[in-house]
């Protein structure tokens, strides 16, 4: 038997075929039809379903049932409340799709199921209580206790991005003031470092995009900081700082065994990990006993297939199916 994993982002939806342990057998993507509408993206997730079961010698009937993630907030029926990226509001996503294939349907966050994937493949696994955090353009998160998933009494939990930790220069887009994904995302040093440079504009990220601060990447910011630039250091350090503050919250609030970070910001892990982890003994309450591994995760853009396909496995598990 077999497990269908969605990854459903803003610009492209990816598809797997995934056996009972996780290997990912088939796959496929296409370009997500926002502008089309719900319908139409609903259309294209069963079209790339079929495609996936077909491509590898498959039948429906092989498939035990559909994991999906999305970029927003859905609950355990898959309803739908929001998905910004995808132009989705209060909209039934899991009962459309398990009436367009004829398979069972589980729908969470896209941070949610990186965790998952995470857990049974990953930096993770083997572990009971663990906690991933995706650092992109905003910051997101998803809970592992005692090897379940947690997202809340009403499917809208673990909105780790939105846990306020201090004052900020801007607003968080949620209209908020002091968000945490205000401080540790790529947007965040992005944000950051078009201040300082608007301040002083002596600095090789300032001049690698030739003056154009709308040019500025976490990439090229990275890039600057193993340079040596100091207005690169300062943005890294800052963000480290704020990134250790939220970790030490979870770690005081969930003592977990590992807090794992993804996303693209993570990606730049290698630069920072050592300082962050040093930084994070300032914010934790028993500072002789830190037992949390900090960790970068390993399945990179597999976590989406991987994760929706495994979650969906969890919850027939804990279903009795």
């Amino acid at each position: 038997m077999y497990y269908i994993g969605v990854d459903v982002g803003g610009t492209t939806i990816k598809v797997g075929l995934v056996s009972e342990d996780g290997r990912i057998l088939h796959s496929s993507r296409g370009r997500t039809p926002v502008k089309e509408g719900c319908d139409e993206i609903v259309n294209k997730i069963q079209s790339l379903i079929n495609e996936v079961i077909e491509g590898y010698g498959a039948v429906k009937g092989d498939v035990k049932a559909i994991g999906l993630g999305i970029p927003g907030v859905a609950n355990k029926e898959g309803f739908v409340y929001f998905a910004t990226n995808l132009f989705m509001k209060d909209f039934p996503l899991g009962k459309n799709l398990e009436n367009a294939t004829g398979i069972k349907v589980f729908i969470e966050n896209d941070a949610t199921v990186a965790a998952v994937a995470e857990y049974v493949k990953g930096a993770s696994s083997g572990t009971q209580n663990s906690i991933f955090l995706t650092l992109g353009t905003g910051l997101g998160g998803g809970l592992i206790i005692d090897g379940k998933v947690y997202s809340g009494s009403h499917g809208i939990g673990t909105e780790m991005g939105h846990m306020v930790i201090g004052e900020n220069f801007y607003d968080c887009n949620c209209g908020n003031n002091g968000c945490w994904e205000t401080f540790s995302s790529a947007t965040a040093m992005i944000k950051y470092c078009q201040r300082l440079l608007e301040e002083d504009q002596r600095s090789l990220v300032y001049n690698k995009v030739e003056g154009d601060l709308k040019e500025i990447s976490a990439k090229l910011i990275f890039d600057c900081y193993q340079e040596g630039d100091s207005i690169a250091k300062e943005v890294v350090e800052r963000m480290v700082q704020y990134l250790a503050k939220g970790i030490g919250n979870l770690i005081n609030i969930f003592d977990p065994e590992v807090i794992v970070l993804g996303g693209g910001v993570a990606g730049g892990g290698h630069l920072f990990l050592d300082m962050l982890k040093e930084e994070i003994q300032k914010y934790i309450y028993l500072k002789s006993m830190n037992l949390t591994e900090i960790a970068l995760a390993q399945l990179g853009n597999d976590a989406g297939i991987i994760g929706g396909s495994m979650y969906a496995k969890l919850r027939l598990e804990e279903s009795g199916v």
